[in-house]
C-alpha cells in the first residue's frame, strides 16, 4: 500500500511539474518584453532631471514644485514657453500652435516633467500635447455620450437608475488630448456656480432612489478644500446616499495636489471612492505612489479607469504592465473604456478586436485583481456595456462548453 501510495505521489508530482513548465512558457514571452516596458519607478533619474530643467526654466524651488497651486499657475499652456524648456522641431512647433487655435491645451509641469520629446511615439506626448491628427478628423461628435440630453437638473448627468453624477467644474491638471468632454473646457477655467451645485444637491435629495452619487469635471479634486468639504458634507447628510465616488486624475497629473488638509477633509466622508485614470506605467511614479498612499490612509478605495487608446496602451502586454504597477500601488484596476468618438480624438480609437485581443492577454495570463471590465459605451447615454471575450461557447439545460483562458474546450455539467 505504502509503495502504490508513493509510486501514486510521484506521478502526481510528475504531472504538476510538467503543468508547470507548460505555464512557465505561457509567461515567459511577456516577462522578455517587460524590460522594454519602463515603469515610471525605473525612470525616476530621467524624471529626475527633466524636473531640475523645469524648475531652472522657471526659476523655481522644490517647495515650488510641491504646491499643487504653483503647479497650476505655471501649466504650459503655449509653444513657446514649451520649446524653450524642451527644444522642438519646427514642425512640431507649427503643428501644435496650429491645433491650439481649435483645441486648448494645458499641462502641469509635474507631467511634463514625464515627457519624451525625443520619442516621437512617448505614450505621456501623445497624452498631453496638441498632434495635428486632432484637425484631422472630420467625423466624430461633440457629445457622443449624450450627456446634454441626460441632465434632469443642473450640473447632473443621470444614465441609471440608482445612481448619477455631478459635474463640478471644467479644470485639469492637465487636458487630456483623449478627453470625452473636451467640449467643456472652454477658454476658461470655471467651477460650476454655488446655486447649480445647491440645485444637483436639491435633485438627489428628492429621489430616494439615488444611493451613490459621482462627483467629476474636469477633474473634482480641483475643487478648493473649503468647496470640496461642502459638497462632500452636504452629500453625506442625505439618507439614501449610501456611496460618494470622486473622479480625478490628479494622482497621475498633479499627485501634489493630494495635501495633508485634503486628505483631512476626505476621511471625514467614507465610504468614499475614488477612481482615477492611469493609461501607461511611465504613469506610476514615486510621487503618484506618495498620492496613493496617502488616500488609502484616509480610508478611501482606489480604483483605476483606463482609457483604450491605439499608439499608448492597446497592446496586452502594455497594459499587463500598468495594471501589475497599479496594485503594487493599493489601486484596483476597473475598467479599460474604449475610446469614444470624440471630435479631434478618433486617431485614439483602436478596433474592439484589439480590446478583445487584451482581454484576452490579460485573463488567466495575471492576477484576476489585474484584470478591469473592458467597457464601450453605447451611443446617446445607453450606458456601459460590458464586452468579453468570448467563453462561453454554447449553453443548455444539460450542460454548458466553455473555452478556457488557454484556448482548452471544456464540457461543464449544468446543475
Amino acid at each position: 500500500m505504502a509503495l502504490e501510495f508513493l509510486e501514486l505521489e510521484n506521478e502526481l508530482r510528475s504531472y504538476s511539474l510538467k503543468r508547470a513548465e507548460e505555464l512557465k512558457q505561457h509567461i515567459e514571452p511577456y516577462l522578455k518584453k517587460k524590460a522594454e516596458l519602463p515603469t515610471g519607478f525605473d525612470l525616476a533619474d530621467f524624471y529626475a532631471a527633466q524636473k531640475e530643467r523645469i524648475l531652472h526654466y522657471f526659476k523655481a524651488s522644490q517647495e515650488d514644485w510641491d504646491d499643487w497651486r504653483w503647479q497650476m499657475r505655471h501649466r504650459i499652456t503655449d509653444v513657446d514657453t514649451l520649446s524653450n524648456i524642451f527644444s522642438l522641431t519646427p514642425q512640431q512647433k507649427e503643428e501644435i500652435t496650429t491645433v491650439g487655435k481649435t483645441y486648448r491645451w494645458a499641462v502641469s509641469p509635474y507631467y511634463l516633467s514625464l515627457m519624451d520629446f525625443n520619442n516621437p511615439n512617448d505614450p505621456i506626448v501623445l497624452q498631453g500635447i496638441p498632434n495635428i491628427k486632432e484637425l484631422q478628423d472630420e467625423q466624430g461628435e461633440a457629445d457622443p455620450m449624450g450627456e446634454a440630453f441626460t441632465s434632469p437638473a443642473p450640473c447632473i448627468t443621470r444614465r441609471y437608475p440608482d445612481r448619477l453624477i455631478i459635474n463640478v467644474t471644467n479644470i485639469c491638471g492637465m487636458y487630456c488630448r483623449h478627453c470625452q468632454r473636451r467640449r467643456n473646457i472652454g477658454e476658461t477655467d470655471e467651477h460650476k456656480k454655488r446655486e447649480d451645485l445647491e440645485a444637483a444637491l436639491a435633485y438627489i435629495r428628492a429621489n430616494p432612489e439615488i444611493r451613490d452619487v459621482l462627483v467629476t469635471g474636469g477633474d473634482a479634486l480641483l475643487l478648493s478644500d473649503s468647496t470640496l468639504d461642502w459638497l462632500l458634507g452636504e452629500l453625506h447628510k442625505i439618507p439614501h446616499v449610501e456611496i460618494k465616488r470622486i473622479g480625478t486624475r490628479v494622482p497621475v497629473t498633479l499627485p501634489m495636489r493630494i495635501t495633508d488638509n485634503l486628505i483631512k477633509i476626505l476621511a471625514k466622508y467614507p465610504p468614499l471612492y475614488i477612481n482615477t485614470q492611469f493609461n501607461h506605467a511611465k504613469e506610476v511614479t514615486s510621487e503618484a505612489k506618495k498620492a496613493a498612499d496617502k488616500l488609502v490612509s484616509a480610508g478611501v478605495v482606489l480604483g483605476n479607469q483606463a482609457v483604450l487608446l491605439k499608439g499608448i496602451n492597446n497592446d496586452p502586454d502594455v497594459m499587463k504592465r500598468l495594471n501589475q504597477e497599479l496594485l503594487k500601488i493599493r489601486v484596483r484596476p476597473y475598467y479599460i473604456f474604449h475610446a469614444k468618438n470624440v471630435k479631434g480624438t478618433r486617431h485614439f480609437i483602436p478596433s474592439i478586436q484589439e480590446g478583445l485581443m487584451v482581454m484576452e492577454g490579460l485573463r488567466g495570463y495575471t492576477s484576476g485583481l489585474a484584470v478591469p471590465t473592458y467597457i464601450i459605451n453605447a451611443p446617446k447615454g445607453g450606458g456601459k456595456t460590458p464586452i468579453l471575450p468570448q467563453y462561453l461557447l454554447s449553453l443548455d439545460e444539460e450542460k454548458a462548453i466553455l473555452r478556457t483562458w488557454e484556448g482548452k474546450i471544456v464540457h461543464y455539467h449544468n446543475a
